[in-house]
This record gives C-alpha cells, structure tokens and sequence, in this order.
C-alpha cells in the first residue's frame, strides 16, 4: 500500500464516527483535490456541519496551505428535511465540530469562521484554490455561493459542488449559474459531489460542459423520486430504482 493511500485511509478513520453525509468517494474526491492545491495556497469550505469533511480537507493539505470551514452554526440548514433549527442545536453542532476537530488533530489546520457564508467574504483572502460548497441547498442561497464564492477561485483551481443533480435547489442553481459558464468546466461527479475545473473554454468546449451536466437529469430525476418515496414513508419502494441504503440520496 502506498504512503498517500495509507495517509487517506487514516484521515477517513478519522472522520468515520462524525456525523455528515459524505461517502468514501467523495471523500476520496476531496482528498485528492486538496493534496493537489499549490503551496501556500487556500481551500475554503462552506458548510461544515459538525466537520467531517473539514477532517478530510484539514488532513490532506500541505501543511503551508491555508484550510478555512465557514459556517454559523445558527441551527438551520442542518441536514436533509432540517432548515430550520433552535440555537442550541446550533451551538451543539459547533461544540461537537470543535471537538471532531481536536479529536482528528486537525484544530490547529482548519481555521473556523462562524457567520453565514454572505457574510463571511472579508475574513478570507483571494484566490482561492480549492472551494468545496455545501451550504444551505435552497435556490437562492447556493446560487449565491457559487456566483460569488466561485468567482474568487483561481484560474485553474477547482470547486466542488455536494448535492449537485440530487437537491431541486442545488441543481436549478448550478444549471442558472454554470451551465453556460465559460469560465468552469464540468468535469463528472463522485454520487452527489460534481467536480468543476476553473478554466477559459471556446464554444465548443462550453457546450460539451453544459451537455455533459444535461445528461445527469436522468440521476436528478430518480433522486428526486426516491426523496419522495422517503418523505411518504415508502422506502421499500426505493429498492425498485437500485437505492438500497433507505437514507436520503447523496
């Protein structure tokens, strides 16, 4: 087994008992474009829940790489079917995030910033090498973060996008904002987690980009069927569109 192998596999122990909804291979996924981020540079995460994949992020950086994680932790936009929440699940969820984060040994790499992500542009620098969006998932929210945040990537830096082709808002925010984008190229996806290059494209490439995000509306529709099913209390029905685990789809 490879150095880099073993190095992830005990990064994903490490994260294994927080709670979250990110899979092996978007782990993985995350890893690898973290490892990658130049020296002295920076990753930003928005959206951090109680920070499974900021362990992730914090463990696979250069340790000259600065790894920033904003979010409030105000109790809403908690999880699936969870927008609104109570401040003291907020302050649970930060508590418990500050306490993954020691227990991962990563406290001293991720540096927190606890405000909504429209509010949090001047506590953090350009460029941005590497931007991983998880906020909240409502149109109009993550079609902000990604005009916004995503304008501040670097020219060939990467963003990647949790709950791409699976969440209504997240999906119809993506297609609004870079579908016809020339400026990021779509470059596939690890379950929900789409990946996206920062990069200049002629017409041609633009419109393989956008065909190539089109052709995910098949996945789209299932997930969204299957979250239905879910929500009406009909999760056997799920195994008749090959989703097996019950949870909702990421």
């Amino acid at each position: 087994m490879t150095q880099a192998a073993t190095d992830f596999g005990a990064a994903l122990d490490a994260a294994a008992g927080v709670e979250g909804w990110m899979t092996d291979a978007q782990a993985r996924r995350l890893w690898d474009r973290a490892r990658a981020v130049r020296s002295g540079g920076r990753i930003v995460e928005i959206g951090s829940y109680r920070g499974r994949s900021a362990i992730i992020l914090g463990r696979a950086a250069a340790s000259d790489v600065e790894v920033i994680a904003i979010d409030p932790h105000a109790g809403n936009d908690r999880g699936p079917q969870e927008i609104h929440g109570t401040i003291d699940e907020g302050e649970a969820d930060h508590q418990q995030f500050l306490a993954n984060l020691a227990h991962a040994g990563v406290q001293d790499r991720v540096r927190h910033v606890r405000a909504p992500s429209q509010e949090a542009g001047a506590q953090v620098a350009d460029p941005i090498d590497l931007l991983y969006i998880d906020g909240a998932h409502r149109f109009g929210p993550a079609r902000a973060d990604i005009k916004e945040w995503g304008a501040r990537v670097a020219d060939d830096g990467s963003m990647l996008i949790h709950d791409s082709f699976s969440s209504i808002g997240v999906t119809g925010a993506i297609w609004a904002a870079l579908l016809g984008s020339g400026r990021f190229r779509y470059v596939g996806r690890a379950g929900s987690l789409a990946e996206y290059r920062c990069t200049r494209m002629n017409t041609g490439a633009r419109l393989a980009s956008a065909a190539r995000q089109l052709a995910q509306l098949p996945w789209f529709v299932r997930n969204v069927v299957i979250k239905v099913l879910i929500t009406l209390h009909l999760r056997p029905l799920t195994r008749l569109l090959g989703h097996r685990s019950g949870e909702w789809p990421y």
